[in-house]
């Protein structure tokens, strides 16, 4: 998502553009239908087939469990008007950085930088990766969780396989994502249109009483909402290509309030589904849910579920691995990481180091951690600088009233979703702390030692230290920086 710069549009408006050379001019042609299209496709992959069961195992009930559902549906498209108004209002690249900027100054700017690169996109690849291997793991063990060490395994193995063919050839990751795309929406339909066939043929038993048992706390529902969110994430997407849409004042605002409610009514029920064949006992003892629903559903056909999911959070991996493998490259070229971390690869022009790096990083997360975990650690971080960009709006309100606003949500919006952010960060930690968000509250304030060493004071020591590492890399990957490379 870092590549993509939505430039200036008009001559005489007052947005804060980039200062980026106008070199080719982007055109608009993506219409409503495909701006849904995009927030549908972005939105949905591996979160609807490994949060089911987080989440109703936070609520302990199934009425709970869809409201939860719902209210995750709501916040997400609140927030991404909120987004809307900041991506027509500061035209830069970068995603939340350069609203960060312009709120607060550099230093927020540079840790959200610094936790995109090393925690936020890392981990979400880890997650996607794990519930690969979960899913393409449970036909082989059928009744039973497959072992911890089979599952890590085919993790790493699907993480390197996705980074390689991303490093190897940008048209080749283009492909793999096409065809997996396909894949995703053909087994989010079967479960939907099956579960709505049981629905007509009378199996509502599980929907009786179904708010009997529910002990909700503060903590459980901070949790039940990072599962949830998790599912959603990619909300926050179509405000970076305002540039190509057409007529955006109207169309990205409308492709919002359509595209994600359409998502949400599909994950509520896909949830149904999964209720329609499964007591709230049988799905959270379900090794994997999407697989149990196709063996109760669909046999002697079953194999159809496992199969289509894992081709669902492949094709979710590698689009995570494409966008996030940029992010690195940018970071590396504004001297916010390694200067190789900016070099392409002189035969395939993608940027390999920075994809290889990036692949490095998300093997480290699975070796220890889970995906409940790793949900955690990632939505910790994901939420609290979503909060923070969102407050920046608010500032901006007050302290920018200058800059023009194509899109100006009414106020109480950006307060509601600053506001729930604020109990999405503090709420777990304060009734269930878990070493996870200790970690990454440190990981995030040491981004503020890097900022001081790379970017505020520029220490050549630290760049003579980088520069055998450099040289190295060059000539083992053959490559080199971007105004090198050959056209």
């Amino acid at each position: 998502m870092e590549e993509t710069s939505l430039r200036k549009r008009t001559g005489d408006q007052k947005s804060i553009q980039s200062n980026e050379p106008k070199t080719t001019s982007l055109q608009r042609e993506v219409g409503l239908l495909s701006g849904i299209c995009i927030i549908v496709g972005t939105i949905i992959g591996s979160g609807i087939f490994i949060s089911p069961k987080s989440v109703l195992s936070n609520t302990e009930a199934v009425g709970p469990c869809l409201i939860i559902w719902a209210a995750c549906g709501i916040l997400a498209t609140l927030g991404a008007l909120c987004f809307a108004e900041l991506g027509t209002m500061i035209t830069k690249s970068g995603g939340e950085y350069p609203y960060l900027m312009e709120a607060f100054g550099p230093i927020p700017a540079y840790l959200f930088s610094w936790t995109s690169l090393f925690i936020i996109k890392p981990s979400s690849f880890a997650i996607i990766c794990l519930s690969f291997s979960e899913y393409a793991a449970a036909p082989f063990y059928a009744g039973c969780k497959p072992p911890e060490i089979v599952v890590k395994c085919l993790a790493a193995a699907a993480i390197w396989l996705i980074t390689m063919v991303n490093a190897l050839s940008v048209r080749l990751g283009s492909y793999v994502q096409n065809v997996f795309t396909a894949a995703k929406l053909v087994i989010v339909a079967i479960i939907i249109i099956s579960g709505l066939v049981l629905l007509a043929q009378g199996n509502t038993k599980n929907f009786e009483n179904s708010f009997e048992g529910t002990k909700l706390s503060v903590g459980a529902i901070g949790l039940a909402f990072y599962n949830g969110l998790w599912a959603y994430d990619g909300w926050n997407q179509l405000n970076y290509i305002t540039e190509e849409l057409r007529n955006p004042f109207r169309n990205l605002p409308l492709a919002i309030i359509i595209g994600i409610p359409l998502v949400t009514g599909c994950y509520i029920l896909m949830n149904v589904s999964y209720f329609t064949v499964m007591t709230a006992t049988e799905l959270l003892q379900s090794p994997a849910v999407a697989v149990t629903f196709g063996d109760r559903v669909l046999y002697p056909a079953s194999w159809v579920v496992p199969l289509f999911v894992a081709f669902s959070t492949i094709g979710a991996a590698n689009g995570t691995c494409f966008t996030a493998g940029r992010l690195v490259y940018v970071a590396g070229r504004e001297g916010h990481m390694l200067k190789v971390l900016s070099y392409i690869s002189v035969k395939r022009l993608t940027p390999a180091p920075a994809i290889i790096f990036y692949g490095i990083i998300a093997t480290i997360y699975i070796i220890p951690g889970d995906i409940n975990s790793l949900v955690n650690y990632f939505s910790f971080a994901a939420w609290f600088f979503y909060g923070l960009t969102v407050l920046g709006l608010i500032v901006m309100r007050f302290t920018r009233k200058d800059l023009e606003r194509p899109i100006k949500v009414p106020i109480l919006i950006p307060i509601v979703v600053t506001l729930v952010s604020v109990f999405l960060v503090l709420a777990p930690i304060i009734s269930q702390p878990a070493w996870e968000y200790l970690y990454c509250v440190i990981f995030i304030l040491s981004g503020i030692i890097f900022y001081f060493l790379l970017v505020h004071y520029k220490f050549r020591w630290a760049q003579k230290i980088s520069r055998p590492l450099t040289i190295h890399l060059q000539m083992l990957m053959e490559v080199v920086p971007a105004e090198e490379a050959p056209e």
